[in-house]
Parts: C-alpha cells; structure tokens; sequence
C-alpha cells in the first residue's frame, strides 16, 4: 500500500512568514510567498484554523437545537399542567355575581361565561366539577359570588335556592287547568300567554305519543320562575322534566311488555294518581285497572267522570254520573269499556312506576273507606264490594 505522503507544516513553505524569526517582525515578505497552487485564499495556511470552526459552529447549533427543544417540552409540560389542573380559585367565593344560563347552553358556554364574569378562574375547573354532575344546568337567574371554586359555583347552580325568581310548587294530580292558574297566581305569568303558550303544543316539544295534547304531560315538580322567563319557556321546562321521567322509568319500552302504548300507561298512571288514598295504595289500584281491562269490565272510575263534566269531588252523585254517560267523552269510564283516551292529570313518578308495575292481586274493586286519613281497602267480589262501600258512606261525613 501506498504511504500517506508527509504532511507539510504552514511554516516550511519557502519564502513564507517565519512567526519565530525575531529579525522578522513583519513574518516575512509577502511578495516571496509561494503561490497559492490552485487552492485561492485557503492556500496559505487555512486548512488548519478551518476545521474549528466549523466544529465551533455545529457545537452552536446543537446547543440552539437542545435549547428551542427544552422550550418546547417546558411549554409542552406547562400546557399539560394546565390541563390535567386547571388553575382554580379556593372556597366559596365573595360578593354576589347575577349570572343568567340561557336556554339550550352548553356547559363550555356556561364555563366562559362564568370565566368572563370573575366567578371562576378558568373553564376547566368548572367542567371538571360539572362533570359530576351530570354536565347540565337548569336555564335560569343565579346568585353566584366572585373568585369561586368550580365545585362551589357548580353547587350553588344546583341549589335552587340560588335560583333568582319564584318557586311554584305543583303537585302530582293536577288538571293542567290547575297548573296554568298556580303559574299565573303564584308565578306572575300572565294568564293569556300562559294558554296560547299551552296551544301551541308544536312547540312544546312534547312526546309523539301525547298527540299533540299537553293534558298529563307538564310534570308535577318545584320550578323557579327568574326574570325574563317566558310562558313558553316554563311549559317546555315541564314537558322536559316529564322527558326526564320517562327515562328514568324506561316508559316506553316498559310500556310495550304490557302491550299497551306509552300514552294508555300515562292514562293508567293519572287513574292511579287520581284515585290512590296513599303511594302504598298505587300498585293495587294499578291491579285493579289491569283486572278490569282483563275481564272487559267497566273501568268505572269517578274520577274520570269528574274530569269529563269539569268538576271535583270524591264520589259521583247520580246527577253528575247521568251528565258524564250523556257527554259521551272519550275520557269517560261509565257507559263504555277501555280506557280513557289520555291521562287526565299530571302524574308522578311513583304513580308511572305503579301503572307499570302492578301489584300481584284479584281485586276488582276498591272503595276509600276513610278519605279523611287515606285509608283505601280492596276487594275480590261485587258483595265485598257492597260491604266497603256501606263503610265509606258511614264515614264520608259531608263529602
């Protein structure tokens, strides 16, 4: 193999500089250098000093590299930080902020806007405590402070007496005729709005199997009326609270075991309702309407009667059983089988759960003994019947 051939020191060209010649100060005449032989200006010696720098200059690089990496990664852990801990202030809060959710937002839009009005410290934290609760807050005016938790604004958006307005309370049972007059009574809404509001059952949003009637369907609950609130607005939080109900109860499916459709268990339910001395009594006075339907009887309910002639009361006298057979309303229960042609009230959730779920009976019949203190008793046969009967008319008093 060849010799690498030797290495020639900057310092041996002839006629070059001479750095060590002390009568050279100047390191030689340039005008005797020797020629650059081909290489231009890196002939004289550069080869040398240039590999540092380009060594210097990648070193240089390297270290900006790592750097803009570090940041990246710091920036990268920074935003991590933020989202797995969102920043978050502590405790309940100070003053008193009004917030107002709108109808149909979004918990993201109730984060900002909580964010924007200094109740909370950042969108996250409130979601995350939103979250267990089952992400939804009811539309509304709220009292809520500033510089508050996201778990204590979340609680106070659940607390209704947070909620800025009336509470109107509606009971299980009620004619939606009742209904519309406690929200105008006691919720100052007017009564004109709140029945053009009731009409308009297009948008109610109620279920397909109500056909088009409001009657049954606007849910007995608590309900607070905020500033600004509309008839519309408070009939479609009823019928949305009915929605809920349904659910819970898995009414439609459930309904379709007893081969009866959602709104002929929701005709059940209000029976049971209507006629139920106590939520004990509900299942057996479910069995009763079953049997009946069963043997092809009259269901012979006097509350749907009441319903059909638009009066109240315990018991039919003759006349109001004559005016309800002569009405001849699908409603009716004297003078034609089935059942009515809707709910006839606003029922609760027991009650729903009751027409679902009967109670395990022969009964045929059932007779408030004592209306007074609740007291309802069953019976098998048409005589037990008679007996009960003899019973409530001893004890009905001026009823």
């Amino acid at each position: 193999a060849a010799a690498d051939p030797p290495r020639r020191s900057h310092r041996a060209a002839p006629g070059g500089p001479d750095p060590d010649d002390p009568d050279d100060p100047d390191g030689g005449d340039p005008d005797d250098a020797a020629p650059a032989r081909g290489r231009g200006h890196r002939g004289r010696g550069t080869r040398g000093r240039a590999a540092p720098r380009r060594s210097g200059g990648g070193r240089t690089r390297t270290i900006a590299v790592v750097a803009v990496v570090c940041v990246v990664v710091a920036g990268a852990g920074f935003a991590g930080r933020q989202y797995l801990f969102p920043p978050d202030h502590e405790g309940p809060g100070t003053g008193e902020v009004e917030v107002t959710v709108e109808p149909g937002a979004s918990g993201s839009a109730v984060a900002d806007q909580l964010v924007e009005q200094g109740v909370v410290a950042s969108s996250g934290a409130f979601l995350d405590a939103l979250g267990d609760h089952g992400g939804a807050v009811t539309p509304g005016t709220y009292n809520l402070r500033r510089e508050m938790s996201g778990e204590a604004a979340v609680a106070l958006l659940f607390d209704a007496d947070a909620r800025v307005g009336t509470r109107v309370t509606i009971r299980e049972g009620l004619r939606s005729s009742e209904i519309l007059e406690l929200l105008s009574t006691e919720g100052g809404l007017p009564m004109d709005e709140l029945e053009a509001a009731y009409a308009d059952t297009d948008a109610l949003g109620l279920p397909e199997y109500a056909d088009g009637n409001p009657e049954g369907y606007l849910f007995p609950d608590t309900y607070t009326i905020s500033p600004g609130d509309t008839a519309p607005d408070v009939l479609q939080r009823m019928v949305a609270r009915y929605d809920q109900a349904a659910e819970s109860t898995d009414l439609e499916a459930r309904s379709g075991e007893h081969d009866l459709t959602a709104d002929e268990v929701m005709a059940i339910a209000a029976i049971v309702q209507a006629e139920s001395g106590s939520a004990e009594d509900m299942p057996k006075v479910s069995r009763v309407v079953y049997n009946r339907l069963d043997e092809g009887m009259e269901l012979g309910m006097d509350s749907t009667c009441f319903y059909v002639i638009g009066e109240y009361g315990i018991a039919l006298t003759d006349d109001q059983l004559a005016a309800c057979k002569a009405a001849d309303s699908d409603y009716a229960t004297y003078g034609r089988t089935g059942l009515p042609s809707g709910p006839i009230v606003s029922p609760g959730e027991q009650a729903i759960e009751a027409a679902l779920e009967p109670a395990d009976g022969e009964w045929l019949y059932f007779v408030a003994t004592d209306p007074e203190n609740g007291v309802t008793e069953f019976a098998d046969t048409y005589p037990e019947f008679e007996q009960l009967k003899a019973e409530f008319e001893a004890n009905r008093g001026d009823l």
